[in-house]
């Protein structure tokens, strides 16, 4: 079996493949201050209630952009699987050239999307990750990476507001309000967060097609994808466990 390891700075995502199949996938916060032993004693109580052993995974591969954690999660393979992890860069999927002025500047989870996606569609795309930060991530119709853009996050920057505007309260931020005006302050909050990313999510879209010369797909991953699907105009598709599915791919290509 396949353990594939997604470390964002927010949540890490784990999956477990046997073969093309994902048997199960979790999602746990990202704790830097954490053991190897720790993150075992997590690890075996996910797999034992997918009635997965240590002993069955046969290889890892995993996708960080969080330093501190490399340390930690090689050192849990090698003294719990038995193995060295592999670890993604802009190097791993020759399959996918990234036009860039400096590829290992890249993250290794936006390599993965990219990855995935063009594995998936085989046609010019924009990828839209909804994690602490909101990617936007260029595939051209040959495969190539050309790029992208980064904005703050969605829960960042209502987390931001909350932080410096002393007479606004914490809201959350799991399904869209009725209408755009809102009628209090929360519904007035939650309304410039939701629609007020929509139309970001949809102006990048259009500005990045018409730089890309294509039509490109626009599909979206990431803890809030669905929830942005919802109010977005240009979101065709949602891609959930697209960053496992990548690492699967890279992985069967080493």
């Amino acid at each position: 079996m396949l353990l594939v390891i997604d470390v964002g700075n927010t949540n890490t995502v784990i999956g477990v493949y046997d073969g093309k199949h994902l048997i199960k996938d979790w999602r746990i916060r990202t704790e830097r201050r954490t053991t190897e032993d720790e993150f075992y004693v997590l690890a075996r109580g996910l797999f034992a209630e997918g009635n997965i052993g240590s002993k069955d995974i046969a290889k890892t591969i995993i996708s960080c952009v969080v330093p501190p954690m490399v340390t930690i999660l090689d050192s849990f393979c090698r003294k719990y699987l038995g193995h060295r992890p592999h670890w993604v860069d802009a190097g791993s999927f020759p399959s996918i050239p990234i036009r860039c002025k400096n590829p290992s500047e890249i993250g290794a989870d936006r390599i993965v999307n990219a990855v995935a996606a063009f594995d998936k569609y085989r046609t010019s795309l924009v990828i839209i990750d909804f994690g602490t930060a909101t990617t936007f991530d260029a595939i051209s119709e040959a495969g190539e990476y050309l790029g992208g853009a980064i904005s703050p996050g969605i829960m960042i920057a209502a987390e931001a507001l909350f932080m410096k505007a002393s007479k606004l309260p914490r809201v959350e931020i799991f399904v869209p309000p009725e209408n755009v005006i809102g009628k209090d302050t929360a519904s007035s909050i939650k309304a410039g967060i939701i629609f007020g990313y929509a139309g970001l999510v949809d102006g990048m879209v259009k500005r990045m097609q018409a730089e890309m010369g294509t039509n490109a797909k626009v599909i979206a991953t990431g803890g809030l994808a669905k929830l942005m699907q919802q109010v977005s105009e240009t979101i065709e598709a949602v891609e959930p466990a697209l960053t496992l599915e990548g690492l699967r791919i890279i992985s069967n290509n080493l």
